[in-house]
């Protein structure tokens, strides 16, 4: 009956004092989560769709902040139609997404007016805010008008202004 009462008593303090949330608050940012098969709509304020998504696996850990996702795909859409279709075995998400660290065989494939010219690479930075990318490994760009290496690419995808760096290959306009 002792036990009892102490138990009790012991429960309703730790309850009643504010420990027991602590606890709860402390412990769930300790958690990780896994979801298979991740499937993401993203609309503009006008309610176009801006951005598709899939990733077959998407592990998140609260304490880090990251986000590790395995086979993505990411279409940006317009104004209502595709731009870009980045896809990628690995992808890293740092602070719920604020950059992006896209991981070995990257291809992100853009449309232009002249055809769809397509970059490849080990790997691609993206700032989704700001709607920049950017990468310092050897890039492939293959479009309608030639193919050509870069040692590095900045992009500001808002302007549409790319920045390539020691250019080697064929151009033809």
């Amino acid at each position: 009956m002792i036990a009892l009462i102490i138990a009790t008593f012991s429960s309703g303090y730790y309850y009643f004092s504010g420990k027991g949330k602590k606890l709860d608050s402390d412990s769930s940012s300790q958690m990780s989560f896994s979801a298979n098969d991740v499937k993401l709509t993203q609309s503009d304020t006008e309610g176009m769709v801006s951005v598709r998504a899939s990733v077959e696996q998407a592990q998140q850990n609260q304490q880090t902040a990251m986000t590790e996702l395995h086979t993505l795909k990411a279409t940006t859409y317009i104004a209502g139609k595709e731009d870009t279709i980045y896809t990628a075995p690995k992808a890293i998400a740092y602070n719920n997404n604020e950059k992006v660290v896209l991981q070995d065989q990257v291809v992100a494939q853009k449309a232009t007016p002249q055809g769809d010219m397509i970059f490849h690479t080990t790997e691609l930075t993206g700032y989704p805010d700001k709607k920049t990318i950017q990468t310092d490994r050897t890039i492939q760009v293959d479009s309608p008008q030639g193919h050509f290496t870069s040692q590095g690419l900045k992009a500001d995808l808002n302007s549409g202004q790319y920045e390539f760096f020691n250019i080697r290959g064929k151009y033809a306009p």
